[in-house]
């Protein structure tokens, strides 16, 4: 069975994004986030696919979840449902939900680890937003801080927290499974 990993950047207040653009520009995290994913399947919703610069994430399985069943996404797999990707992608080792906010919601209930950048910044004027945790579900199980400096505007945290039981996962999304 695949780990189910959350990946996401977010700010102190919860904000990822703005007219589906991400709120900062973090040379370190874009490197992370290429270090973990690669080789491995992403799944994302079709805003998020759609705001990707180059579309399809290379030497990653691309699978963009859309209610649009006559949507064609270049070099990735669509599906309709959470459920049906994770089927999809169930002889990957590890399977990594790259947003936006409605695939965090519905991930945070079946995921087993978390990799977080804590961007150390309120966004006021954000408009998505990662969705509220429950942390007493979760052990940290890693964290590196860093400070701002000439290409990062922003203090941030690198952050991995692991389910601490599987029971903790909703009875939907252990079903899902």
């Amino acid at each position: 069975m695949s780990t189910i990993s959350i990946i996401a950047a977010i700010s102190d207040n919860n904000a990822i994004g703005k007219q589906q653009q991400m709120l900062w520009h973090m040379p370190f995290d874009m490197k992370r986030f290429k270090d973990l994913t690669t080789g491995h399947a992403v799944i994302m919703g079709r805003k998020t696919f759609e705001s990707l610069p180059h579309g399809a994430l290379p030497n990653r399985k691309n699978v963009v979840l859309t209610t649009l069943p006559e949507a064609v996404f270049l070099d990735s797999f669509t599906c309709e449902s959470l459920h049906d990707a994770i089927n999809l992608c169930e002889k990957e080792d590890e399977v990594y939900m790259i947003g936006g906010a409605m695939i965090y919601q519905q991930a945070l209930k079946i995921a087993d680890k978390m990799y977080i950048t804590q961007v150390h910044h309120v966004f006021e004027d954000a408009d998505t937003f990662f969705p509220e945790v429950d942390y007493s579900q979760w052990e940290e199980t890693e964290r590196q801080d860093f400070p701002a400096d000439e290409k990062h505007a922003y203090s941030y945290t690198f952050l991995t927290y692991v389910r601490k039981s599987p029971d903790s996962k909703t009875a939907i999304g252990t079903q899902n499974r």
